[in-house]
């Protein structure tokens, strides 16, 4: 009979597997109500620039944008509303232009980005997503504004995890307008990861980032998610690497790093990291001890390393004393041969564990040092609380002596 805890499985089951920390990948460029309408009124307040063609390469022929007599005097209504933020006014005469199968594309269009920029001020991105619609239906603006109407169509989708939609009108975007610029590429990418499409998010994203003279962090981030999704380790972990790298000072990127390294069974890497980072006084939270440690017990030989992590998140009092954690002490104790000690853990892992399974490995280590009595109470606990094999408890509670 084994009298021994099996090592692999009590391990793996107390390890808090590591898991990477992104921010938050953003999809659209939000702002709030207030802040869109200052904006406006600055924008409104200064004098237009003379805006040079931003898709020299499209494919579209852009329509004469020009007004007629009849709905330029529409449009100058519905504008005066807007300026002067009666905008349920403004909207109902946007939407009226609209539906006025009399007036010109131009006018229709003009007045859908006018019904869209109010729906979008009011936070309404369902009805702001119609508007951009059929602004882009009608053809009546010129290629800046068409395409970017387009642009913003397909980051408001992704926005409101419209992930398929805002695919097809970055396709048809990229498309028609032959942009390469890695703003508009990040998009793509970030719609095709959302479907989990990655190694074609991968692609596209490196894309971006390379044709980018200072990518964001959040590309670098997207692409490194991508890769690890991939089973890329490798690359993941270069990326990881370059953010890291360039904020030395950014515990989330250094743990990004470790995880990574992790993901990737690159296990030695990952303690390197961790260890760099709790001897800078980083780590500050329950997770970072319990990252750490649970990294070294799934590496050869290096128990005494993780009791060491846990003894002190414990005493500094960071790391949560709980189940997971004396367990991970009294195996990590029990294989470096510190038998008293790993006993006294077990008993503190015992009482806060699910099950009687805890309180079994116990009985079965003061077995094994002849402590026959309390391996017998111990056995007695196990099966009160419950275990898959009552029959092993029951063997020690046969046991000669009292």
């Amino acid at each position: 009979m084994n009298k021994q805890p099996t090592r692999r499985s009590t391990l793996l089951a107390a390890a808090i597997g590591a898991v990477l920390v992104f921010g938050a990948v953003t999809q659209v460029n939000a702002q709030t109500a207030s802040e869109r309408s200052a904006q406006r009124r600055a924008a409104k307040d200064s004098k237009p620039a003379k805006q040079e063609n931003q898709y020299p390469n499209a494919t579209r022929t852009a329509p004469e944008a020009k007004a007629s007599s009849k709905g330029g005097a529409k449009l100058q209504k519905m504008m005066d509303a807007f300026d002067k933020e009666k905008f349920p006014e403004a909207r109902a005469q946007a939407d009226a232009i609209i539906a006025d199968a009399g007036l010109n594309p131009y006018e229709r269009s003009f007045a859908a980005q006018i019904g869209f920029q109010v729906a979008y001020d009011a936070d309404d991105n369902k009805a702001a997503i119609e508007y951009l619609k059929k602004a882009i239906e009608i053809n009546g603006l010129d290629n800046n504004a068409h395409f970017d109407r387009m642009f913003v169509l397909a980051q408001l989708q992704l926005q409101e995890e419209q992930y398929t939609e805002s695919l097809a009108t970055m396709d048809r975007f990229l498309s028609e307008s032959k942009s390469t610029k890695p703003e508009h590429l990040i998009v793509k990418g970030n719609a095709l990861y959302r479907l989990e499409r990655y190694p074609d998010a991968a692609k596209i994203i490196k894309q971006a980032v390379d044709a980018s003279p200072d990518p964001k962090q959040e590309w670098l981030q997207l692409l490194m998610a991508s890769y690890v999704e991939n089973n890329q380790g490798a690359d993941a972990a270069k990326v990881a690497e370059s953010i890291a790298a360039k904020n030395p000072n950014d515990k989330r990127a250094q743990m990004n790093v470790a995880a990574v390294y992790s993901q990737s069974d690159m296990l030695d890497k990952a303690a390197a990291v961790l260890e760099k980072m709790r001897a800078a006084g980083q780590f500050t939270e329950d997770k970072d001890y319990r990252q750490l440690y649970a990294t070294y017990l799934n590496l050869d030989k290096k128990e005494k390393e993780a009791i060491g992590v846990i003894n002190e998140g414990l005493q500094k009092g960071i790391l949560k004393p709980d189940y997971q954690a004396y367990v991970a002490l009294a195996q990590a104790y029990y294989y470096s041969d510190q038998i008293g000690p790993a006993v006294d853990a077990y008993k503190k892992a015992a009482p806060l564990a699910p099950d009687g399974e805890t309180y079994l490995n116990l009985a079965r280590v003061l077995w094994q040092e002849d402590r026959i009595p309390e391996a017998k109470e111990a056995a007695k606990q196990a099966i009160a609380k419950g275990v898959k094999k009552p029959e092993d408890a029951n063997k020690i509670l046969a046991l000669k002596g009292k």
